[in-house]
């Protein structure tokens, strides 16, 4: 039996932190990759087709992509999500982002690996976008301390704006 790892999921501008638990067991190869990547931060965004969800893009980190692992379509309160991107699959306008956003940005011999970190928040998300389909995430932590106060965080970033909100993923040492 491993020690359990965990992490802190700040919306920093809100001053609300969560903690989460690392699922080693059912997403080895994910949770490997998203701590040795730790501490991850950025822009904010609420979702738009996946309902109760707040996430980041970043650069790719991992030197090996994990693949698929304990995915989902249906992600539940408190789930701690891992999706893969390039530059081409967020490329159209709908999705929000500013056009001067490095990581969307497309390199110049073609599209760039984007990672999105995401964190739902309440029930009945689905995991659909209209131009990609069904667009399954690896489940690789859920939030043990901390989900109602995010939750109320979260309705403030869909009601009064996600601009100029960072969320951060970081270490936690727990005892």
């Amino acid at each position: 039996m491993s020690v359990a790892r965990y992490l802190t999921i700040t919306l920093e501008k809100r001053g609300v932190t969560a903690l989460a638990v690392l699922l080693d067991d059912a997403a080895p190869r994910t949770c490997a990759a998203v701590w040795e990547a730790l501490p991850q931060s950025g822009q904010v965004y609420h979702g738009k087709y996946a309902r109760n969800e707040i996430y980041h893009l970043v650069p790719a980190f991992a030197s090996v992509e994990p693949g698929k692992e304990n995915t989902t379509v249906t992600p539940i309160p408190g789930d701690v999500c891992y999706f893969s991107f390039d530059s081409d699959d967020l490329g159209n306008p709908a999705y929000g982002y500013e056009q001067e956003a490095d990581v969307r940005a497309p390199e110049p011999a073609g599209a760039k690996a984007i990672i999105d970190l995401a964190v739902f928040y309440g029930r009945n998300n689905l995991l659909i976008n209209g131009d990609q389909g069904w667009v399954p995430g690896n489940v690789f932590a859920t939030i043990v301390e901390g989900l109602d106060e995010l939750a109320q965080a979260c309705q403030s970033i869909w009601m009064d704006g996600a601009r100029g909100e960072k969320l951060t993923f970081a270490r936690s040492h727990q005892d």
